[in-house]
């Protein structure tokens, strides 16, 4: 069962509560997404340790109901 851009934005708030996150479904099929995650949390975190936060953050779901997800993490200026 695909993932829905809404929950993928829940969960990732609720882990940086605050975060900017814009979800958009790349395909159309649920299945494949693009995020764009601003958060104050990746300060002098490594890109890799960003996304793996972001990851985290989805309780598992990346490869089971999330197939694929586009990833940009940003630090607020």
């Amino acid at each position: 069962m695909a993932m829905d851009g809404i929950e993928i934005e829940r969960l990732i708030k609720q882990s940086f509560p605050d975060a900017q996150v814009v979800v958009v479904d790349l395909k159309g099929d649920g299945d494949h997404y693009g995020a764009r995650v601003t958060s104050g949390v990746f300060q002098g975190k490594s890109r890799i340790q960003q996304h793996k936060m972001v990851y985290d953050a989805l309780q598992g779901q990346m490869g089971g109901a999330l197939h694929a997800l586009a990833l940009e993490t940003v630090v607020p200026k």
